[in-house]
Formats: structure tokens, C-alpha cells, sequence
């Protein structure tokens, strides 16, 4: 079976091989990128440290990885399954989003995700201890529904995390999934909203009164304000449950990962013309900044200045370094 993302580009716009679109681009704004690493097994979760070095997943290799400044490449643990979105925690750990493993098909020089396998290991959320390489699986399940496809998450100043479940899908079925509140010590786990439609990127505003969510297969961008950590101040606005619909880009293009830059604009990875989208909650218009690789995952903030964007193009193997104008918003545990 081919895999989704390929099918809906070759439906959609020919061959996927084709360099991202730039119609509504600012490149001007960036220099192109400088490419940390090759090789990389489908990376995704960048985590920038003060040494220069960045932690990332590796999806189809199963490992939490690290790539030094020289390129080089060093498998920190092994997690089998399907390590997704990761963050640092508490006392210098790394919680992961592990969706449990996923299909992956190689296309010439590319590697594309695809359906839940034979072998898949169920959903988790795990911590590891960067100086053992020691895993723990900190929840499979919220309320007895076990977690289907943990994708990303964020950790809010009073120490609990936020969390996406993209779910998993099959030839006929998809499943419906939501977002979750968790605490880091493994305490208490709850479901704050369901459903939403393959909900992946998750972050927080500057000032954690609102949370912002990405939906893959729509391409939008969902923001809900807060009453307080882990709670929906649930006034109605474009949905029941309280959930704003920001301003977003014409055209057909997936979302993934997110990151929220010291301005409080979100800059969403995206899919299918390959490149990140920066989206203003004040509703100002949104930018784009294209990729060599359409299948642009993720994006993380790091350095001395926090101007330094790096990108996971994961289709073809990579960790991207790119300056940013906007210096990122520095995340809470950030080392």
C-alpha cells in the first residue's frame, strides 16, 4: 500500500518529487539552509542544547538521536516503535511522544510514512534519562482508552505537559483522537478535547494563555484560550468547545510540528509544498518560507540569541540550520 502523504501528492499535484512551491514565500528573509546532517532516518522533534548539538527522533529507526555540530550522528536510546514529537522536562530529561510505529516506504532517494504496521506497539508517552539512556513508559492510556498516536507536546511553566494523539490509520479507518493534559511525574493523565482531526503541532503562547494545535489533513491552525494550566476557558468561538480558527494560507498543504517565536507568531511545519508557515494569532497577514523537502516536519529554536531556526526535512534524511529574523520563544526545562 502506498503511503498517504504520496497518494494525496500524486492526486493532487504529479509526481512528488517536484521542488516545494514558493508562490507565497518570503525567502527573501532567510538565507538557505545549511544542512547539519544526512542520513537521518526519517528525523523529527528537534531539541536545540546550549553545546550546539540537537536531540531529535529518528521515526523509522526507533531511537532518540543526537547530532553534533560536526554532523556526526549518536544514538542516546533506543525506543523501538514510533519515537514522534519530543521535549525536554524536569531535571534534564527528554519526555517522547512514541506513536507506535508506522509503515514506512522507500521512493528512489525518499522515505514516506504510511499506515499502522503489523508489528505496531501501541501509543506512549516516555521520559529518558540522557546520562543512562534509560526508558520509562509514563502513560499508555488516559481514563482506560488507550494512546493511539502520541505526536507532540509542551511543557506550561506550572510543570504539567500538553500533548497531541494523531492516532493511527488503515486501509478503511482512521481514528478520532484529541489532546491531553499530563503531569510530568506521571500522576494524572486526562483528555481536554475531542475530537479533532489528525491534531499534530502543539505549543503554548508567551504568555500561557493560550494553546495552539495544528491539524494535519486540514492544514489549519486551532488556538484555545486558558483559564489556567491544563484548563479551557471554554467561551465559544469558532467551535463549542471554545477553539479559534487563526488566519491561514489559501491552497492545499498539510500541517505537522509547530514552534512559537518571542513575538508570539506560530511557524508551523508544513507538508506538500515543503516549508514552514508563520501564522499571527492577531490575525496579520501569514508568511512563508520554503524548504528543499516537502515533507518539512518540524521546527525548533536554539542558540545564544535564539535566532537560529532548525528544521527536520524528513523525506529525505536531514536536519536543517537556517538564521531566523524573529528570535524563537525559549520553552520551559530548555537547558
Amino acid at each position: 500500500m502506498r503511503t498517504a502523504l504520496r497518494t494525496r501528492w500524486e492526486s493532487d499535484h504529479g509526481a512528488c518529487d517536484d521542488d516545494p512551491m514558493t508562490e507565497a514565500s518570503d525567502a527573501s528573509d532567510h538565507s538557505t539552509p545549511e544542512i547539519m546532517a544526512t542520513g537521518l532516518q526519517f528525523p523529527e522533534g528537534p531539541i536545540a542544547m546550549p553545546d550546539g548539538s540537537v536531540l531529535l527522533v529518528e521515526i523509522a529507526r526507533g531511537t532518540l538521536s543526537r547530532v553534533d555540530t560536526d554532523g556526526t550522528v549518536d544514538v542516546v536510546a533506543e525506543l523501538g516503535g514510533g519515537p514522534n514529537g519530543a521535549a525536554l522536562g524536569p531535571e534534564g530529561t527528554v519526555y517522547v511522544c512514541n506513536n507506535g510505529g508506522m509503515e514506512f516506504h522507500q521512493v528512489r532517494d525518499k522515505l514516506y510514512p504510511g499506515a499502522e504496521p503489523a508489528d505496531y506497539s501501541g501509543g506512549r508517552i516516555e521520559r529518558v534519562d540522557l546520562e543512562t539512556g534509560e526508558v520509562e513508559a509514563l502513560y499508555t492510556e488516559a481514563d482506560g482508552v488507550p494512546l493511539r498516536g502520541p505526536n507532540d507536546l509542551v511543557f506550561d511553566r506550572d510543570g504539567g505537559f500538553w500533548f497531541t494523539d494523531h492516532g493511527k490509520f488503515s486501509e478503511r479507518t482512521q481514528d478520532r483522537t484529541g489532546i491531553f493534559y499530563a503531569k510530568a511525574d506521571g500522576s494524572a493523565i486526562r483528555e481536554v478535547i475531542f475530537p479533532m482531526i489528525g491534531p499534530n503541532g502543539i505549543g503554548l503562547s508567551p504568555d500561557e494563555d493560550e494553546v495552539y494545535i495544528a491539524e494535519t489533513h486540514t492544514g489549519q491552525l486551532w488556538a484555545y484560550e486558558l483559564s489556567a494550566p491544563g484548563e479551557l476557558l471554554g467561551e465559544r468561538r469558532d467551535k463549542p468547545d471554545g477553539g479559534r480558527l487563526l488566519r491561514g494560507r489559501q491552497g492545499y498543504f498539510l500541517f505537522d510540528s509547530l514552534a512559537v517565536d518571542a513575538d508570539g507568531n506560530v511557524c508551523v511545519a508544513t507538508i506538500v509544498d515543503g516549508g514552514i508557515t508563520i501564522l499571527s494569532p492577531s490575525g496579520a497577514d501569514p508568511r512563508f518560507v520554503p524548504m528543499p523537502d516537502r515533507v518539512t516536519t518540524n521546527i525548533c529554536f536554539g542558540g545564544p540569541d535564539m535566532r537560529t531556526a532548525y528544521i527536520t526535512l524528513s523525506s529525505t534524511g536531514q536536519l536543517a540550520k537556517v538564521p531566523w529574523d524573529t528570535p524563537g520563544l525559549r520553552l520551559n526545562h530548555a537547558a
